[in-house]
């Protein structure tokens, strides 16, 4: 195997016996098989969009794909092996379309007509000759740019997955995420040609996360500043983790009136901020963080574990038991729901002890979405002009378990008092808790949610831009982003789009980005890694 998607990988490099997050070489084998077919199918969609067909089924699907190929999504063996021959029969079936609407039909890639073996281990020896070292010979630019290409894909296919769960989509979408698969294939395409397709990834990215907020406040309401408590309630429990709000409403839904508190975990923190959610007198609060203390946080809670999308490394088989997948989540030994019925939860923590006396703790703020931020703006422009509010910090993104970030929680830590910081994404958990006071009334702490909610945070930049009249690089505005997984490369991509520059990144650069493809994003952008929080809070304060 070889594996560099993500920002723990194995010395920088590339995870190459087995993955850093625990997935296995047979998995990673069928993940980039996969990957391969699905490029097979899109040159049959790129033609028939371009002769007026367009495949719904092949659309959702390519989509979902690529989710499950996001790293700590999927791990299972057996449902690759599926999605593999699905992809496969999707393909035939669109190209039997494309011959009979007289569409182009010889192409000369073998992604186009490769057939799955039948044999598991036949199966993960075409894995093996599919990955990113069968291209021997590549220019490492062109790899990189292809890579990167890829992997804001897979985070525009999350996206995208999310909105159209709640029933948002759009064929803009489904046509670029073919078209840049189809791409991957040709061999003439140069450094620029790839440069451009990877800023129009952030460009359809953009979009993608608009029709994300616009499924999540159209279906759940306005996020609204919302009191969350961090204690427990004696009783049964149900913790949710993830981000699918489906997923929380339908087991909110399921359990009511059951006597079961359900609790927040990671990334679904926000979700108490929907009126469409927090109506719920049983969905009560947030229990743990994300990923520093997750396996202990999982094995000492009392009742059920709901896990909704990637945001956990595979459980410890001594707690596994009470711990369930829905969606494209899975792990070998960890039982999955299908079709949204979460009766097998319910029953799970209904059986176990659950709480056994309240635990009462701090609470924070949540659900300052762009709506309710934006609601305050005449507050914040009136502190900014008073020169009460000096600086604005966008301190988010990615949590992980590799070492290094607690640089995130230190600069926090150190923002000086006149500073607000902005956060979102499960990186917060690092700090989501401290106490750093007020500015007039406006909290210095402002939780926007999800990484799914960083469509907020581009509208309030946006909006707070043209009250100063100015562009969104020169306000008083600094970015220091954590990542680790591809939808932070995607919502990167989209910063980048956007003409977003001075970002700071970290807790190390994609192992991905080649020498040369990092000095063009230097020059044009001046992306810069992190350094030491003291260090480089003296270089944006001045």
């Amino acid at each position: 195997m070889f594996c560099f998607q993500c920002e723990q990988t194995a010395k920088g490099e590339g995870c190459t016996r087995m993955g850093v997050c625990g997935k296995p070489p047979d998995v990673a084998a069928l993940q980039d098989l996969l990957v391969y077919a699905l490029k097979g199918l899109a040159l049959y969609a790129v033609e028939g969009r371009r002769i007026g067909i367009e495949d719904h089924d092949a659309d959702i699907f390519a989509s979902k794909a690529l989710f499950a190929t996001l790293t700590n999504v999927n791990f299972d063996q057996d449902r690759f092996v599926k999605l593999i021959h699905r992809c496969v029969e999707l393909r035939d079936a669109l190209r039997a379309k494309v011959k009979k609407a007289g569409g182009r039909i010889d192409f000369d890639h073998p992604e186009s007509v490769f057939k799955p073996a039948r044999d598991i281990d036949e199966l993960i020896k075409q894995g093996d000759a599919a990955g990113i070292k069968s291209y021997p010979g590549i220019h490492p630019d062109i790899l990189s740019l292809r890579e990167t290409l890829m992997y804001g894909l897979k985070g525009i296919a999350a996206y995208a997955d999310h909105a159209e769960i709640l029933g948002v989509k759009d064929s803009r979408v489904y046509a670029f995420i073919h078209e840049a698969l189809a791409a991957a294939l040709k061999k003439d395409l140069t450094a620029d040609d790839l440069l451009k397709l990877v800023l129009k990834c952030g460009e359809i990215n953009l979009l993608v996360m608009e029709l994300l907020d616009r499924a999540n406040t159209g279906v759940y309401g306005h996020p609204v500043p919302t009191k969350v408590p961090l204690g427990a309630k004696k009783g049964k429990a149900i913790l949710v983790s993830g981000h699918d709000l489906k997923d929380m409403e339908d087991i909110l839904k399921q359990s009511e009136g059951k006597g079961i508190c359900v609790y927040a975990h990671g990334e679904m923190l926000p979700a108490h901020g929907y009126p469409g959610l927090k109506k719920y007198p049983h969905f009560y609060g947030h229990y743990g963080t994300a990923w520093q203390n997750q396996t202990k946080e999982f094995a000492e809670f009392p009742g059920a574990i709901l896990m909704t999308t990637n945001c956990i490394q595979k459980p410890k088989d001594a707690y596994q038991d009470h711990i369930f997948t829905s969606g494209l989540v899975g792990w070998p030994g960890v039982r999955h729901i299908e079709n949204g019925d979460f009766t097998p939860v319910i029953e799970k923590a209904l059986s176990l002890p659950g709480f056994r006396e309240d635990q009462n703790g701090r609470s924070v703020m949540a659900g300052f979405g762009h709506n309710a931020v934006l609601s305050l703006a005449d507050k914040i422009i009136a502190a900014v002009k008073g020169k009460k509010i000096r600086r604005f910090f966008l301190v988010a993104g990615c949590d992980g378990a590799k070492p290094g970030r607690n640089y995130y929680t230190r600069f926090v830590e150190l923002v000086p008092k006149d500073c607000i910081v902005l956060t979102l994404a499960c990186g917060k958990f690092r700090f989501f808790d401290k106490d750093l006071g007020e500015i007039d009334g406006l909290p210095r702490l402002i939780d926007i949610g999800q990484c799914n909610d960083t469509y907020s945070a581009i509208q309030i930049a946006i909006a707070l831009s043209k009250a100063f009249g100015c562009g969104v690089n020169d306000l008083p505005l600094s970015m220091v982003l954590s990542w680790f997984e591809q939808k932070a490369v995607a919502i990167l991509l989209t910063l980048l789009y956007l003409g977003i520059k001075d970002i700071r990144l970290g807790p190390s650069l994609p192992a991905f980005v080649s020498e040369n493809v990092l000095r063009i994003l230097v020059e044009k952008f001046n992306i810069m890694p992190i350094t030491t929080p003291e260090e480089d809070l003296r270089a944006i304060l001045g």
